[in-house]
């Protein structure tokens, strides 16, 4: 197993449990998350809201859950078979349609893609190169996605889609500059690949310096910009978060020093990656967009940006490994010991 394999799988071995406070320890703020009872252990990676009624989380042991009650209740609606398979990245369009993404090397980078709840899922796509461990997937569309891969023969590779998520195609490298020596992306929650208006990006560590690529055709060619957010062995960009007017935040640090991360934040205006005056200040893994507010979640706490990520504040400090929130401003989190939560104002 190689550097890049192991860090990408080691991420997952991180368990830092806090407790979530009550909003009024959040800095006096009426915000906060509010947990769900999964009856679950393992830890939620993925994570794909619908609405403030309707959420699915994917995790480590084949789990996949589906709620329909605000979290009142889930119903375990993973794969048969996939007991052995850790899921990292799932992305749905509604209660009944959703692609799930399982990371490893080999034959353990799969894509399934369910039509009806998570009853029956298809197998469609079985990664056969060894070379390859694939990290994320995002949609730029009902039809069309992506899936990101760590470098092979020195460039990042793309799956595609155009039918949902029922078959993906190995895109052409021609558009894709080359890899940094040691450069991977971090598979810790569904966001180091992300999307919007027909843009998308993803984000890299590992390497002398944290890049983000981004794509403005379906993934055939793309850009690479540095940013200031510090890179080495297991540190980098763990998460993108990018808004339709193309604003957008990257977070991330080093997951073995989870509590120092002084420059583990930045925000983009135009083509210019700036880090944030004020960052969470420790290791995030997490972030999305609540309109013009950004959240970043990590297992030391969560973060909010009112000024589009150029200073954050803590408002919690239970752990999380992935936020989303969703066009109608339901925000939920996800992250180990089968936590799962709505944000509460």
């Amino acid at each position: 197993m190689t550097l890049q394999r192991k860090l990408s799988m080691a991420v997952a071995a991180v368990a830092l449990l806090a407790v979530t406070p009550s909003p009024a320890q959040a800095g006096g703020r009426d915000l906060g998350w509010k947990l769900t009872p999964t009856g679950a252990e393992v830890r939620f990676r993925g994570l794909a809201p619908i609405s403030g009624s309707t959420a699915w989380v994917a995790g480590s042991a084949g789990t996949i859950l589906r709620t329909v009650d605000g979290g009142r209740s889930w119903t375990s609606v993973g794969p048969a078979g996939a007991s052995e398979l850790e899921f990292r990245d799932i992305e749905a369009f509604d209660a009944k349609h959703a692609v799930a993404l399982t990371i490893g090397e080999g034959t353990d980078s799969r894509l399934y893609a369910t039509s009806n709840g998570g009853r029956t899922w298809t197998e469609t796509f079985r990664n056969e190169d060894p070379a390859a461990f694939y990290d994320c997937i995002t949609f730029l569309d009902r039809w069309h996605g992506l899936a990101l891969s760590d470098p092979v023969g020195g460039k990042f590779r793309i799956l595609a889609t155009r039918d949902g998520g029922r078959s993906w195609k190995v895109q052409p490298t021609a558009g894709m500059p080359d890899a940094l020596p040691g450069e991977f992306a971090f598979a810790a929650s569904g966001t180091c690949l992300v999307s919007a208006a027909g843009k998308a990006m993803f984000a890299t560590g590992g390497a002398s310096s944290a890049r983000v690529f981004t794509s403005r055709d379906f993934g055939l060619t793309w850009s690479v910009t540095g940013t200031p957010v510090p890179s080495g062995p297991s540190a980098g960009i763990y998460s993108l978060a990018v808004r339709p007017d193309g604003k957008a935040i990257a977070v991330g640090g080093d997951y073995v020093t989870p509590t120092a991360a002084p420059d583990g934040a930045a925000y983009l205006r135009g083509r210019t990656w700036t880090v944030s005056a004020q960052a969470p200040g420790e290791y995030r893994s997490g972030s999305a967009w609540h309109g013009h507010t950004a959240l970043a979640v990590g297992p030391t706490g969560s973060d909010i940006s009112h000024d589009g990520g150029r200073t954050w504040k803590r408002f919690d400090t239970g752990s999380f490994d992935a936020v989303e929130c969703t066009p109608t401003g339901a925000c939920w989190a996800s992250g180990e010991k089968g936590r799962v939560a709505e944000l509460t104002r």
